[in-house]
C-alpha cells in the first residue's frame, strides 16, 4: 500500500493510493461509510494505534467495501485536485544519518568511519510539488541529499539488530535540503538543515510488504532533468538494521518517526566548482518501488 497525507477540497486528511489509478481512498470517508466510529484521523495516529489494531489489515477491508460501492467515485480525491502534504509528521525532530555513503563522504572531504546523526526539525517538513523558499537572506549555498526514508511503525528502545526489521512500517523519500555554508558555519547540522522547507518528503510511505529489498534500490536525483546522483542503497555502510539498532541505543523510536539513512554522491557542493540551488530549479528525486518527489526552488 502506498499511504499519503493531502489537502483536498479545503481540508487536511490522508489516504491510500488507488491501484492503477493517480487518485487517492480518503481514508477518513471510506472509514465513516464502511469501518468502525473509532477510526484514525490522521496518518499519524493510524501508525500509533497499530500495535492494538493491525492498521493495514483494517484500511484494506474498508476499501474493498468501497471499490464494490456504486458510489465508489465519492471517496476518492483526484490527484489533479490534491495538494501532497509530508506522509506523516513526526512527534519528534526527523532522525537522519550523515556521512553513510563512502563516495558522499569523500566528496565533501569528510571522514566516513563512525555515525554520524543529526536532527531536521518537524517544521521544515514539505510535500510533493511543494516549493523550497531560496532563503538567500541567510545562505547563498542550498543544497540537496535524496535519501531513503524508514518509518518506524511502533514503539522501541535499545532494539536488538536481529529485531530491528519488525520496527518499520514502511519507506518513504527525504530530500536533505542543506545550506552548505551554514553547516561549515556552524560546525553542526541542525539548523542548516532545518530550514523552512528543507524537508521535502514522500510523496507516500510505501509499506514495507511492497518494497522487500530496500537495501537493492536506485536513487535517482535529477535537477532540471540533469541525472546528479546515480546511487543505489547497496552502498549504505551502515544497513538499515545497524541504524535502528545502534539510535536506538539512546533515543525511543515512537510510530511515524523517520530516519533519513543518508545520501549518494553527486551533490551539488561535491561538483567542481560547486553548483548550488537556485530560483526554478526543480529537484527529482526517484527511488524504485516508492515514486518521484519533485519540488521546486521558488522563485
Amino acid at each position: 500500500m502506498k499511504f499519503l497525507s493531502f489537502e483536498y477540497q479545503g481540508n487536511q486528511t490522508y489516504g491510500v493510493k488507488v491501484k492503477r489509478e493517480e487518485a487517492a481512498w480518503i481514508l477518513p470517508k471510506v472509514f465513516e461509510a464502511f469501518g468502525s466510529e473509532a477510526y484514525p484521523h490522521t496518518l499519524l495516529q493510524g501508525l500509533q494505534q497499530n500495535a492494538e489494531i493491525d492498521f493495514q489489515e483494517a484500511v484494506r477491508k474498508v476499501v474493498a467495501e468501497a471499490q464494490k460501492s456504486s458510489d465508489k467515485e465519492s471517496f476518492k480525491a483526484p490527484f489533479t485536485a490534491i495538494k501532497f502534504l509530508p506522509p506523516v509528521t513526526p512527534t519528534n525532530n526527523v532522525i537522519a544519518v550523515g556521512r553513510n555513503y563512502k563516495k558522499h563522504a569523500e566528496e565533501l572531504n569528510n571522514e566516513a568511519d563512525s555515525l554520524y546523526v543529526f536532527t531536521k526539525a518537524p517544521s521544515s517538513l514539505v510535500g510533493d510539488g511543494n516549493t523550497i523558499p531560496l532563503h538567500a537572506d541567510v545562505t547563498s549555498q542550498l543544497d540537496y541529499e535524496g535519501e531513503l526514508g524508514i518509518v518506524i511503525g511502533k514503539y522501541g528502545h535499545q532494539i536488538p539488530k536481529g529485531l530491528a526489521l519488525d520496527y518499520i512500517y514502511g519507506y518513504t523519500i527525504v530530500n536533505d535540503i542543506t545550506a552548505r555554508d551554514l553547516q561549515r558555519e556552524h560546525q553542526q547540522a541542525f539548523l542548516s538543515k532545518s530550514l523552512i522547507g528543507g524537508c521535502p518528503m514522500g510523496p507516500y510511505i510505501v509499506t514495507k510488504d511492497e518494497l522487500p529489498t530496500p537495501e537493492n534500490v536506485n536513487i535517482i536525483t535529477k535537477v532540471n532533468n540533469e541525472i546528479r546522483q546515480d546511487g543505489n542503497t547497496a552502498d549504505m555502510m551502515l544497513k538499515i538494521d545497524d541504524l535502528i539498532a545502534e539510535v536506538s541505543k539512546y533515543i525511543a523510536l515512537h510510530p511515524g518517526d523517520i530516519i533519513a539513512t543518508g545520501t549518494p554522491n553527486g551533490v551539488g557542493a561535491g561538483m567542481q566548482p560547486p553548483v548550488y540551488l537556485k530560483s526554478g530549479d526543480e529537484i527529482k528525486i526517484t527511488i524504485d518501488g516508492i515514486g518521484t518527489l519533485a519540488n521546486t526552488v521558488a522563485e
